[in-house]
């Protein structure tokens, strides 16, 4: 069994819902601390800096999915990745657009307005990503 298998194995035991969370938070993390170093060490405005982030963190959170959310879809290939991708663009879409008004119109803080966005958006993510992108294929 590979290492990956082992560390894997506890987690695949766990309710989806919660393994939605766990690697939701994992990319995240990772969004959150992408943002935060783009703008704070390379000076991003922090709208450009959120769209490295998705990119990065798009890596994360599908392998993740892959991997233990939604393997036992066994939903695999560029069609689910494509699809993954369109959820996720849509999320991010709607992510931007509600960051954009937390920043401008409510002027909150950016890392606490991101972090309230990611939240919000995460249910609709995992409706589609459950019922669609990973959907499991069909029987012969």
């Amino acid at each position: 069994m590979s290492v990956l298998a082992r560390l894997l194995q506890p987690l695949r035991r766990l309710p989806q819902g919660l393994q939605f969370m766990l690697v939701g938070g994992a990319a995240a993390a990772t969004h959150l601390a992408v943002v935060g170093l783009a703008v704070t060490l390379a000076g991003m405005p922090p709208l450009a800096a959120n769209v490295v982030a998705f990119l990065v963190a798009f890596v994360v959170s599908y392998q993740g999915h892959a991997l233990l959310t939604f393997a036992r879809a066994q939903a695999r290939g560029w069609a689910v990745v494509a699809r993954y991708f369109a959820v996720a663009s849509l999320s991010f879409a709607v992510n931007e657009l509600l960051y954009y008004v937390a920043l401008h119109w409510l002027h909150w803080h950016y890392l606490w307005s991101l972090f309230g966005v990611l939240v919000l958006v995460a249910v609709g993510t995992f409706v589609l990503s459950k019922f669609w992108a990973f959907k499991a294929p069909a029987a012969p």
